[in-house]
């Protein structure tokens, strides 16, 4: 007994030290599979031996196989790790395999995105993974997905960033679901913005074909979006990529992509704050870049909505009224009435009258704030006019003075005299470098005065274009603005111009390549010069007011000079001077009919036509004999239009 008693001692101590719950932990926890008895026969080999069937028993439709379930438990116990996309965005494989698998699963992912944006939201960063691919071709193709992805899901209002105090704020799960996507949205946006503004910063930096094709296509993407999406987060962003193309000096692919989307962006924009911060940084980018930028990114403010939205006149004979549906018998229908007691009635006329208040309300703050919008970027444009016109850059000059004309009447009236000043000067300059000839190296005269030529007719009209506005009818009483100086240049230059053989000439004109490469382009203002030169004819003789208070004296001189020009000028050019002197003849018919009738002259005296004052040049000791030469013109429209005229002077 003292011997066993001692062995329970002793194996009580070390039952002491045992670690039961670590060898529980150290037991296998799922026990060996048996091996599943197959039903099937075995098979006899070629030597006679029977070996059972390596075949396995297929699993019914309602079973698992043994393999299955180790698949989903080795999943379960996988749980943790993060799952990989189907392809790796960056891998070093090249080949048509690889960009024929990056399509299908780009196509998968965005077909999952516009079925459910918000369930799939995580997907953002598997496309943003595609564009880091080290595969040029993979790349582009991300970036066209992204871009259509993005145009399509982007909803129409701002997505504000949420504070600290929003998201502690408990919500309900339908909310939360809403700001998860919109903070994926946004993040994945921005990515891909920077993205496309880092390519297109190495434009420059590009050197082989695939490397160029991927910059135009992130330009076109940004230019896409803009767009489509101008009043989302991050516009700044895409408005620099555009800006930052077009200070380029080169006229590419991507350079008349973003001219063009500017130009749509400015004609479609009704809320006038893209179009402001466009203006403004077009604005700071040719003053930073010293008035070195092309006149093509300055003719886009051409197409700018300034102040033009409500410039509609209603009818002065009816009122205007909505039309509403009619019956066939032209009777209006009966609405058909519902029984409200005297309550019902109260309530539903105070309902109506507080909704009518709220429309109205809406509706002026909303045009007080395109207004707003609109007065910024008229004020950012002519800031930017005045200093180019301070600078005076050669290349600027021609599209400043085509926007001043179209904007004229929404300047101030104050500026007038100081502009009426600039313009004078630019004109006399204009006239000292009009004779000069420039010689080269191979000692051949070029003619530099072309563009000159046009920028005096657009000083000219945008001259006379100042007292057009509704608003400045009494401005050249009030200011004392003296316009004979314009009129009267305008008079010694029809000379020079009836013989220029590029009258007709537009930059866009197909023609065949000058066979001299050193005569200067076209470069001032996309009108021909016929054009111009009949839109200041028509400023200074058929004037928008105070049309019968030109004086006879001028239009005489004038009538007679366009007439001798009209020999001169080609086919086109001519149909369109005696059409506008058939307008004259119809307002000043009893002004000029002297012109035309040998023993009717009022003058005394020989008349000048080569002064380059109209005042001294006599006009009414002259007739128009000039009409008989062309009643004998080779073009019959040019002798049917000299026979309106005479009879307008006949009818007098």
């Amino acid at each position: 007994m003292a011997v066993g008693s001692q062995k329970m001692d002793e194996f009580a101590k070390r039952a002491a030290h045992w670690n039961l719950e670590q060898d529980y932990e150290q037991r296998p926890r799922k026990k060996r599979r048996q091996e599943k008895e197959t039903a099937r026969l075995p098979i006899k080999t070629a030597e006679g031996r029977l070996q059972p069937s390596l075949l396995q028993d297929v699993p019914a439709p309602g079973e698992e196989s043994d393999s299955d379930i180790s698949e989903v438990e080795d999943d379960d116990e996988n749980l943790e790790e993060p799952v990989k996309p189907a392809i790796e965005p960056v891998t070093e494989k090249l080949g048509l395999q690889q960009i024929v698998e990056a399509k299908e699963e780009l196509a998968r992912i965005a077909g999952l995105i516009n079925e459910d944006p918000e369930e799939n939201a995580g997907l953002f960063k598997v496309l943003s993974q595609f564009a880091g691919s080290k595969h040029i071709r993979i790349k582009q193709l991300a970036f066209g997905a992204q871009c259509a992805i993005y145009k399509d899901v982007i909803p129409g209002y701002r997505i504000r960033p949420l504070s600290d105090e929003d998201s502690q704020v408990k919500v309900s799960k339908e909310v939360r679901r809403q700001r998860n996507f919109e903070q994926a949205l946004v993040g994945g946006y921005q990515l891909y913005l920077q993205e496309l503004a880092r390519l297109s910063k190495a434009r420059k930096s590009a050197s082989s074909e695939d490397e160029k094709r991927l910059v135009d296509i992130a330009v076109s993407c940004a230019c896409t979006l803009l767009l489509a999406v101008p009043h989302f987060n991050f516009r700044e962003i895409l408005l620099g990529i555009i800006v930052d193309t077009l200070s380029s000096p080169t006229l590419d692919f991507a350079f008349t992509k973003c001219r063009e989307t500017l130009e749509e962006l400015f004609r479609s924009d009704e809320d006038g704050k893209p179009s402001r911060d466009a203006v403004a940084m077009l604005s700071k980018m040719i003053k930073a870049r010293n008035y070195q930028a092309h006149e093509s990114v300055l003719n886009t403010f051409l197409h700018l909505r300034l102040l033009s939205e409500f410039s509609h006149k209603g009818s002065q004979s009816k009122v205007d009224s909505d039309r509403r549906q009619e019956s066939v018998r032209g009777k209006k229908p009966k609405d058909k009435k519902e029984f409200r007691t005297k309550k019902q009635r109260k309530l539903l006329k105070e309902k109506n009258i507080v909704e009518k208040e709220m429309r109205e309300a809406d509706a002026t703050v909303g045009h007080e704030e395109r207004e707003q919008m609109q007065a910024e970027t008229l004020k950012l444009v002519f800031v930017t006019y005045f200093r180019i016109l301070k600078a005076r850059p050669p290349g600027l000059m021609g599209a400043v003075l085509e926007g001043l004309a179209k904007y004229a009447h929404l300047i101030n009236q104050d500026f007038f005299g100081d502009l009426l000043e600039v313009l004078r000067d630019l004109i006399r300059r204009q006239a000292e470098a009009e004779g000069e000839v420039k010689e080269d190296a191979g000692n051949k005269q070029i003619r530099t005065n072309q563009n000159a030529v046009r920028e005096s007719l657009l000083c000219v009209l945008t001259a006379f274009s100042l007292l057009q506005g509704q608003d400045t009818r009494s401005a050249a009483q009030t200011l004392n603005l003296d316009l004979n100086f314009f009129a009267t240049h305008l008079y010694a230059t029809l000379h020079s111009l009836c013989l220029d053989p590029n009258i007709e000439r537009a930059p866009k004109l197909l023609r065949l390549p000058d066979p001299d490469p050193d005569s200067p382009s076209n470069k001032i203002n996309i009108q021909t010069t016929i054009v111009l030169l009949l839109r200041c004819l028509s400023s200074v003789l058929l004037p928008q007011t105070r049309i019968h208070a030109v004086p006879p004296l001028r239009i005489a001189a004038f009538t007679k000079q366009l007439m001798t020009a009209s020999l001169q000028m080609p086919e086109k050019s001519c149909l369109a001077t005696l059409g506008l002197l058939n307008r004259v003849s119809k307002t000043h018919g009893k002004k000029i009919a002297s012109l035309w009738r040998t023993e009717e002259k009022r003058g005394d005296g020989v008349f000048d036509a080569l002064t380059r004052e109209f005042e001294g040049s006599n006009p009414f000791a002259s007739t128009v004999w000039e009409g008989e030469l062309l009643r004998h013109h080779f073009c019959p429209k040019v002798r049917e239009a000299v026979k309106d005229v005479e009879a307008n002077i006949a009818q007098v």
